[in-house]
Order: C-alpha cells, then sequence, then structure tokens
C-alpha cells in the first residue's frame, strides 16, 4: 500500500492531463490571452518609449515589432504543442526532461519569479484602488484626508495604503483560486473590457480636435531612409525588446494551451499576437502622441512626451476621466498578474507538494508569501536591488526552452509516456537517475551561466536584452550534442 502510495506521490487533480471536455480553447481565447499580457502600464509605455525614442521611425519600431512576435509566435507554437497534445502544464512536461524529481526544483524556479512580482505587482495594483479611495474620500468631505489619521505612515503605506493592500490582495486570491474555467472568464472579459477602454480613451483624444489630431499623427510618422543600413541594428534592439518582454510567459506557455482544443487553434491563437501588438501599438502611440496635442495643444518635444497613462491622466486633471482610466487599469493589471504570475506560482507550487497542496491551499501559500514581499517592497525589497536576483532566477528560462524543446522534438521525437510522468519509480522512463536527467540539468546549468552573465558581467550588459535567446540557443545545443552521444 504504502509502495503504491510512493509511487504515485507524483499526481495531483490539477496536474493530471485535463478532461477531454475541458480542452474548449480557442484561437479566441489564445487572442486574449496575449492581449492580456500586452495591455500593461509596462508595456504601454514600452511601446511609446520605442517609437520616441528612434524618433517615430515607422521602419525602425513596427518592423522590430513585427520581427520580435514573429519569433515569439515560433516559440510559442514550439513550447505550447506538448501541453496541447497531452493536457500537461508546464512543470509536469518539465518531468519528462529533467526527470521526475529535477522537475520539481527547476519547476520552481518560475514559480519563485512569479511569487516575487505577484507581491510586487499587487502593491502596484493596490496604489491604484488607493487612489480611488482618495477621490470617493475627497468627493464627500475634501478636509477628511487632513486629518491626522491618514498621515501616519507604517512601512511606508498609511491607513488607505494599508486598507487598499489588503483589498488588492483578498480580491486577487478569491478571484484567481477558484479554477481553470473562472480564470478563463476573467482572461476574456479583461481583454475585451480593457480594448474598449483604450478605444474610449482614443476617441476622447480624438474628438478634441479631429483635424488637427489626425493630421499630426500621420505627420509624425517617416518612411525615409527605409533602406538606410544605420537601421539594421536598431531594428534588431527593437526585436529583441520585445522577445524579452514576452520571454516570461513562454516557458510556462503550456499551462493554458493544455485546455485548447487541437493543434490548428492553437497556431491560429499565436498569430493573435501579432495582431495584438499592431492593434495596441497604434493605440498606446496615438494615445500618447493625442494626449501631448490635447495638453499643449501642439506637438511638443519628443523627449518631452508622456509615455505613461497615469502621469497623461494627472495632466488632464479630469476626476472624471481619471476614474474611467483607473478602472479599466486595475482590470489590465490584475488579469496581467494572474497569467504572468499567480497561474505559474501555482502549478509549480502544486508540482512541488502534489499530495499536500490544491488550489486553496496553494492559493493561501501565494497569499501570505505575496502579502509580506508586498508590504516590505517600498521600504526594504526595493532598496536592495531585490529586482536583479529575481532577473537572475529568471535567467533559467532561456535554458529551460531550450532542453525542453530540444528534448521534445528532437530526442523524444514528440512521444510522452502520460503514464510514467506520473510515476517515482526506477523502472519509468523519466526517472533517470533518481529523478534527475544529468545530461539536461548540466546543459540547464551552462545555459544559465551564459544567460545570467548579461546581467552581473558589467561588459555583457549591453546584451541583456537577448538574455533569453542565448540562454535558450546555448543549452540547446549543449543539450542535443550530449543526447546525442
Amino acid at each position: 500500500m504504502n509502495k503504491n502510495k510512493t509511487r504515485y506521490s507524483l499526481s495531483n487533480w490539477e496536474l493530471v492531463s485535463v478532461n477531454p471536455n475541458d480542452k474548449n480553447w480557442d484561437w479566441k481565447d489564445l487572442f486574449c490571452f496575449w492581449g492580456n499580457n500586452i495591455q500593461s502600464l509596462i508595456a504601454f509605455s514600452l511601446i511609446a518609449s520605442l517609437y520616441l525614442v528612434y524618433e517615430l521611425n515607422t521602419f525602425v519600431v513596427l518592423f522590430g515589432t513585427l520581427l520580435g512576435s514573429v519569433f515569439v509566435y515560433f516559440f510559442a507554437n514550439l513550447i505550447g504543442k506538448p501541453s496541447q497534445k497531452y493536457g500537461l502544464p508546464f512543470p509536469v512536461i518539465l518531468r519528462s526532461s529533467l526527470g521526475v524529481t529535477a522537475a520539481k526544483y527547476f519547476a520552481l524556479f518560475r514559480g519563485l519569479v512569479g511569487l516575487f512580482m505577484f507581491g510586487i505587482q499587487t502593491y502596484f495594483l493596490s496604489k491604484l484602488f488607493s487612489y480611488l479611495i482618495r477621490i470617493s474620500i475627497f468627493s464627500f468631505e475634501s478636509t477628511l484626508l487632513e486629518q491626522e489619521f491618514f498621515l501616519v505612515f507604517l512601512l511606508g503605506l498609511n491607513a488607505i495604503d494599508w486598507v487598499a493592500f489588503i483589498l488588492t490582495m483578498i480580491l486577487q486570491i478569491l478571484l484567481f483560486s477558484k479554477s481553470h474555467k473562472f480564470n478563463r472568464i476573467v482572461i476574456r472579459f479583461s481583454a475585451i473590457t480593457v480594448y474598449l477602454g483604450m478605444l474610449l480613451f482614443f476617441l476622447i483624444i480624438l474628438l478634441y480636435d479631429v483635424k488637427l489630431v489626425s493630421i499630426a499623427f500621420v505627420d509624425i510618422f517617416s518612411l525615409t531612409n527605409v533602406y538606410d543600413k544605420n537601421n539594421i541594428a536598431p531594428l534588431i534592439t527593437v526585436a529583441g525588446t520585445i522577445i524579452a518582454y514576452f520571454s516570461v510567459v513562454i516557458v510556462n506557455y503550456g499551462d493554458f494551451t493544455r485546455y485548447v482544443k487541437n493543434e490548428n487553434e492553437l497556431k491560429k491563437g499565436n498569430l493573435s499576437l501579432i495582431l495584438n501588438l499592431l492593434i495596441f501599438s497604434f493605440f498606446a502611440v496615438f494615445i500618447a502622441i493625442g494626449a501631448d496635442i490635447f495638453l499643449n495643444k501642439n506637438l511638443e518635444n519628443m523627449e518631452r512626451i508622456l509615455t505613461n497613462p497615469t502621469d497623461i491622466i494627472g495632466k488632464i486633471n479630469n476626476i472624471q476621466i481619471t476614474v474611467i482610466v483607473l478602472f479599466f487599469t486595475i482590470i489590465a493589471s490584475a488579469s496581467t498578474n494572474l497569467i504572468a504570475n499567480y497561474i505559474p506560482t501555482q502549478n509549480s507550487l502544486l508540482n512541488l507538494l502534489p499530495t499536500k497542496l490544491n488550489l486553496k491551499s496553494t492559493a493561501l501559500v501565494i497569499a501570505v508569501l505575496s502579502f509580506v514581499i508586498g508590504i516590505f517592497w517600498l521600504p526594504l525589497l526595493s532598496q536592495i536591488g531585490i529586482l536583479a536576483f529575481v532577473d537572475t532566477f529568471a535567467s533559467f528560462f532561456g535554458p529551460l526552452f531550450g532542453v525542453m524543446v530540444v528534448d521534445y522534438y528532437l530526442i523524444k521525437k514528440s512521444d510522452l509516456k502520460n503514464k510514467d510522468i506520473f510515476l517515482l519509480d526506477k523502472n519509468s522512463l523519466y526517472y533517470y537517475s533518481k529523478g534527475w536527467h544529468i545530461k539536461a540539468l548540466y546543459s540547464l546549468v551552462l545555459g544559465f551561466i551564459f544567460a545570467a552573465s548579461t546581467i552581473w558581467n558589467e561588459s555583457l550588459m549591453i546584451f541583456k536584452s537577448y538574455s533569453w535567446m542565448i540562454g535558450a540557443i546555448s543549452s540547446s545545443l549543449i543539450y542535443y550534442l550530449l543526447a546525442n552521444k
């Protein structure tokens, strides 16, 4: 009895193959998935800034963005197919490459990054709630905010900030820990709602002065010097930036593709990434430039254009518009937190302790740990450079991708044994050396060294945007050579 229990100690209802009835995601769900990954304050500022940094050189930024998205599409197809075929999440597929025991700990690197970022993102998300609370209090009685009670700070947060942070954490945990079916609803609702919000903001700016804004928007884009050889390096840099932005969600993309109907829907859904980038880029650039005209009555110096949505709203100084934008920003930030941070952390923890954790207990672990991270972010963690260590953990993502792809397509020829992947038995295919696949681990560590060197070696920091690619290519080549010996 105990022997059987040990053999099947890697199983969990959330980790086993998806019920065929639940494999109902189509390309529209993946459109919303990619939309959620793009619809964030960071992406808005990043895309708008790219156009301004390169002086609105349409060829460099647009084609660089498209080139980067094509690579992401290709990578997403490669990493997403095994999970779609077998209905298994990223940590379980990883067992076939690294071994059933090693996968527990190396999948945890993705979970740790997700956990840290979930706490930090929750802190910033709570700031949006605190703005809404302050606006509500000010509208009710403007003098209340001057009371001493609201001016007392603990760990960098006052009473309103604490209420907002606790409320934000509770709401997220309650929503995200329900089920994958409910998460699908959240992802759909968020993508559609945020695009409607951007359309509304777009119309507000456009209708301010249709002729002036339209002419300015058309005139600022230049197609001159398209064939200038000096465009090549910036174009590659933009492409690398786009790949780096999506690198955090590529490696565990299988956590979502396990619910996709078939490979055809997977490929169509991944193509929607390119469509999402085009739509979002259009809105981001138009809003950033249009808002500058809206505020200054003419297009200011490129270096002075605001690219952060919160800065733009602060300048407009309209309470009604501010509340509306905060509402849409909260939805976008929360859904991004779900996809990029919560679900990867949840699955990594379930894979670490499959017999002891479930959705509810995992949610409690995430809530407690990320709560601590969030409240200490401002007074401590942001001061000691913790993000450099988080980036170091993330340096494993590229190498993990490289080993998994080579192992699945070139070594195992796209064939996995579903039963063995849940067996802690020396006779199972994925037991290797006591649960550790030495060749894969060796390749993974070397790939990590190459990738992490762009973070810690000052002379190599110029290649930081390509860290993921460097890790993926080096680990995949090393593993292929070792596995074929």
